[in-house]
């Protein structure tokens, strides 16, 4: 049987391309949803981070199921939610957010969710939500200032990059770290395979 190999990927992520690109996968098509990612009241931060991300790749599946050029195509979604206990950080736009969340962070424990929802050309729905706990050592504010100068916090959950700068910060990191950077190869590949896609065809040429 002819497996078919295109990918759309339903973000504008740099950070998610370089992880499918380093698994070996080169998406067909980035389609980035606009949707509005407020939480619904009282919800649970990996229940935000599932339900957006199968919302994301619903609403590509829904703009390309009519094209004869893309309905052919898997899709994968995700979003990544950092929290500590229930409260849910935003992703960072301005400076008093970026400094509050990462004043909450340093010398703590907390959570980084990623949803990823996979649809299939048949319509079929896959979804799985990763989970990583990672604790910062404790920040002073000349690191925390300097940080901020970066502008590396801005636009990402919790206000940090942790492929960038942010790096240094993780005393200890618990699950995946791919999942912390915005989309957990692990589940991913095996999403993927699961659902047909030969997911080894770009290993050689790598």
């Amino acid at each position: 049987m002819e497996l078919r190999q295109k990918l759309i990927l339903a973000s504008g992520s740099p950070r998610r391309l370089d992880l499918l690109k380093q698994a070996g996968i080169e998406p067909a098509r980035l389609m980035p949803m606009d949707l509005d990612e407020t939480p619904k009241k009282s919800e649970h931060p990996r229940s935000l981070a599932r339900r957006l991300s199968a919302e994301k790749a619903r609403a590509c599946y829904d703009q390309i199921r009519s094209d004869l050029q893309w309905n052919d195509s898997y899709i994968i979604a995700a979003d990544t939610v950092v929290a500590v206990g229930r409260r849910i950080l935003p992703k960072a736009e301005y400076l008093e957010e970026a400094s509050s969340a990462l004043h909450l962070l340093s010398g703590r424990s907390h959570w980084v969710f990623t949803g990823v929802c996979l649809i299939t050309p048949e319509g079929i729905t896959r979804q799985k939500v990763a989970e990583t706990k990672v604790r910062f050592k404790r920040l002073s504010s000349h690191e925390i200032e300097s940080y901020l100068a970066s502008g590396q916090w801005r636009g990402k959950a919790g206000a940090y990059a942790i492929q960038g700068i942010a790096g240094c910060f993780p005393q200890k990191l618990v699950g995946s770290y791919t999942n912390v950077v915005g989309l957990p190869l692990f589940e991913t590949m095996q999403m993927l395979s699961g659902e047909g896609f030969d997911v080894q065809t770009g290993w050689t040429e790598g």
